[in-house]
């Protein structure tokens, strides 16, 4: 865990310094009260806090800011944070067999890995794990799943390149049901030509495997990439729209001046984070543990 830790802690250095630097430059120079609020406020909404939970943040070092320091402003800003992650800490529990996780995300978000390395920590774990070739629309992603499935040790339902995603989910479902499997994981496109079309590819989906499983999928699981910052958050709030989400998994943390999207996306959304990713391996995949997370940013 130390060592995720200071690896999660390396990869939000940028966020950090960004942070710490503009709070200590601030009071070096003798800023007021007033003009250290503006800068906050300014520093989190470059970070990606979200002008709303930038404000929310600010807003509240009127009543609870302990100490006109350095130090000071670090523990409030660590203490209202944490309140805004920790009613999404909520690590996914498996609650059914098979348990089906419907994995969603635009293309390049490192949806398909997340699947992998998902797989290879379910399998890990004893569970006996298919996975669904659902993005029929991309041969990579077919192929790049078929690579994470054979390192997994797992079998994969596919189809042709072209091929109806909504039957892959039929043939998962059913195959998972016959062969006894732990969980399912099925992959779905990030793209088609238009965004409703896509949409309505994924409900189509959802119904299909609903009607197999009734309480199925039991996770949609939206895998978003923290680089992408406030685009992130947009995302979000389109797929939970489209199908409801039940949890997020974010991703290329590692390296981003861009870490606050977190904050923003609990605070505004309220959909649990369930994981967070800061590498290539698969160790680098790991629940999300708000505390940790917030000892790293600030």
């Amino acid at each position: 865990m130390k060592k995720f830790f200071e690896r999660l802690k390396a990869g939000l250095a940028k966020t950090h310094n960004n942070i710490m630097d503009k709070i200590e430059g601030a009071f070096s120079s003798g800023a007021s009260r007033e003009e250290l609020a503006e800068m906050l406020e300014e520093t989190l909404i470059t970070t990606d806090v979200g002008v709303k939970t930038s404000g929310f943040i600010v807003d509240g070092m009127k009543d609870k800011l302990r100490g006109y320091d350095t130090e000071g402003l670090r523990v409030y800003l660590r203490e209202v944070i944490f309140d805004i992650l920790k009613d999404c800490q909520k690590p996914l529990e498996i609650t059914a067999k098979p348990f089906v996780i419907m994995a969603l995300g635009v293309n390049g978000v490192g949806k398909t890995t997340t699947i992998g390395k998902l797989a290879a920590k379910f399998t890990s774990e004893g569970k006996k794990v298919l996975l669904a070739a659902g993005d029929t629309f991309r041969a990579a992603a077919i192929e790049q799943l078929e690579i994470w499935g054979k390192r997994a040790g797992c079998d994969i339902i596919r189809q042709e390149h072209g091929g109806d995603p909504a039957a892959v989910a039929f043939d998962a479902i059913k195959a998972a049901i016959a062969r006894g499997v732990d969980i399912v994981i099925l992959d779905t496109a990030g793209r088609l030509h238009t965004k409703v079309n896509l949409m309505e590819e994924l409900k189509k989906i959802k119904r299909v495997v609903s009607r197999e499983m009734p309480d199925a999928p039991h996770e949609t699981l939206l895998v978003l990439d923290a680089s992408t910052g406030q685009n992130a958050l947009a995302q979000a709030r389109i797929f939970n729209e489209a199908v409801g989400l039940t949890g997020i998994a974010l991703t290329k943390l590692d390296g981003t001046a861009k870490g606050g999207i977190i904050v923003a996306i609990a605070n505004e959304l309220k959909i649990p984070i369930r994981f967070i990713g800061v590498g290539e391996g698969v160790e680098d995949l790991r629940d999300f543990d708000a505390k940790e997370f917030v000892e790293a940013m600030i």
